[in-house]
């Protein structure tokens, strides 16, 4: 921690030494988050935010930006993909903004002179040796996050403890994805297809899926549309009677989760599918109340293996039944969406209230 606080600090002071002048500044810092704004030759302002995660720097930092600036979003994309630490990422951004926008101010601070920790100071040396080749110059369509040469040794580590049919998922998905690459015709973003494939990875490896609390499958292969099918939740409830009751049906809950372009920086849309649910927070069409899943309270910290985990907590907490023989309206995702959409406007409007104790 204290080796993170450190080079916040060593970063923010290089980035202060242009004064007044500089166009990349640093607005505020903590170890979870570092605000950037750039002052572009237009003189308007773009925010760009580093996110940090507690595997740092084992787990590289995440970069977003709320700028509508082609420039500066494929500038983000690309560091994202370079999976680089904070100082290393920030000497990138600042040299391909410096370039791009034709600015002299910032060109010459040298961000990585005389850092701390090795993995800087080794990502710092891999990006002197690449100066010659400019992010700006690459087609982001021609990246491909998913290839072999992409992979570190701990990601093929992964790979093989796969089973055959999780392996063979992962082959169908990444053809898909690059046919949709050469077709231009690729959904989202490198950096959401980065993470949702990373999501899923890590979704392979966890205790809850390999012990059968809940399977996923990717719908049709498209990485961005996932079925979720909750198998177990809190033994003793009376929601897990009600799934064990499903026989000779399926028993499960499914859920759909459905990844915008813009995510992590985003939640993604998940809602109930089937079975019909009463209360546990369900709402009509299948939509789930919870704030976790607006962007008000979502984190791009956030797992997917977290969110299946707080979802199933959040039925049993909101005494969750399963509606047997239901003859009304089956859910959909138009009514979903329209249902969910109402509840945020709600919420935006009379904030998020504590349900009372009895109700979990």
């Amino acid at each position: 921690m204290q080796s993170l606080k450190n080079e916040i600090n060593e970063l923010h002071e290089k980035l202060s030494q242009a004064g007044e002048q500089a166009r990349l500044k640093i607005l505020s810092r903590n170890v979870d988050e570092i605000l950037f704004t750039f002052l572009d030759n237009a003189e308007k302002q773009h925010s760009i935010t580093c996110n940090i995660f507690e595997g740092y720097p084992d787990q590289a930092p995440l970069w977003c930006t709320a700028s509508d600036n082609t420039i500066i979003n494929n500038i983000i994309d690309k560091i994202n993909s370079l999976g680089r630490s904070i100082t290393s990422a920030s000497q990138v951004l600042l040299n391909e903004l410096c370039t791009a926008f034709g600015l002299s101010c910032d060109a010459n601070i040298d961000l990585c002179n005389g850092v701390g920790s090795s993995s800087t100071a080794l990502d710092c040396e891999m990006d002197s040796a690449d100066d010659a080749d400019s992010i700006l110059s690459d087609d982001l369509s021609e990246v491909d996050v998913l290839s072999d040469t992409n992979m570190d040794s701990e990601e093929k580590a992964d790979i093989e403890m796969m089973k055959p049919e999780q392996f063979a998922s992962l082959e169908r998905i990444k053809q898909s994805i690059r046919k949709d690459q050469e077709q231009g015709m690729l959904y989202g973003s490198v950096q959401a297809t980065d993470r949702i494939m990373k999501e899923l990875k890590e979704i392979y490896k966890s205790e809850g899926y390999k012990t059968g609390v809940y399977t996923v499958s990717i719908n049709n292969d498209n990485l961005y549309n996932w079925d979720v099918f909750l198998q177990k939740v809190d033994p003793d409830s009376p929601l897990m009677d009600d799934i064990k009751k499903l026989a000779p049906n399926p028993q499960h809950i499914h859920f759909s989760i459905s990844f915008g372009p813009s995510f992590p920086f985003e939640p993604p849309f998940v809602r109930v599918v089937a079975p019909h649910i009463s209360r546990g927070y369900v709402m009509r069409g299948g939509a789930i109340c919870m704030e976790l899943l607006t962007r008000q309270g979502w984190s791009s910290a956030y797992s997917i293996e977290s969110l299946i985990t707080q979802i199933s907590a959040t039925l049993v907490k909101g005494k969750a039944r399963i509606t047997f023989n239901h003859k009304g309206t089956p859910y959909t995702f138009e009514r979903a969406l329209c249902s969910f959409n109402a509840l945020v406007e709600s919420h935006e409007a009379q904030g998020w209230v504590t349900p009372p104790k009895e109700e979990g």
